[in-house]
């Protein structure tokens, strides 16, 4: 009996761990393009067995690029680079076969627009709350 116990728990146990397996990653990213010369966080999710969706970092997976270093999920791209754009790729550091590749644009306008001043933000009207008071 204690035989059949413990092999009903390894079964179970297994089925749960077939569970936890990212089958797809994506990339989620929070911006249209890439800014030379700073730290771009590479956001990638991954999809589990059961449908689940997770958030994925560098102890997940393998970053890699065709320019700049990462530091975990962040890239720095230099800012003498020229091309428009970047290929950024990851890997599942427990399953290399899942992967997925992407070209992401360059910003190519720069950081023209002024910043406001603490005076300019504290002088400006606050937003006025959406929320309904109920009559009694």
């Amino acid at each position: 009996m204690a035989k059949f116990c413990t092999i009903v728990m390894l079964l179970l146990a297994s089925t749960g761990l077939r569970a936890q397996q990212v089958t797809q990653v994506v990339f989620n990213l929070y911006t249209d393009s890439l800014k030379k010369g700073f730290y771009n966080y590479i956001s990638v999710d991954g999809q589990y067995a059961d449908g689940r969706w997770q958030p994925l970092d560098s102890t997940h997976l393998v970053f890699s690029a065709n320019t700049g270093h990462f530091k975990g999920n962040d890239l720095f791209i230099d800012s003498t680079y020229t091309f428009d754009s970047v290929i950024v790729k990851v890997s599942l550091r427990s399953n290399p076969k899942v992967w997925k590749e992407a070209i992401i644009y360059i910003r190519k306008r720069g950081f023209t627009e002024p910043l406001k001043s603490a005076e300019e933000i504290m002088g400006e009207p606050k937003p006025r709350s959406r929320r309904k008071t109920m009559l009694s």
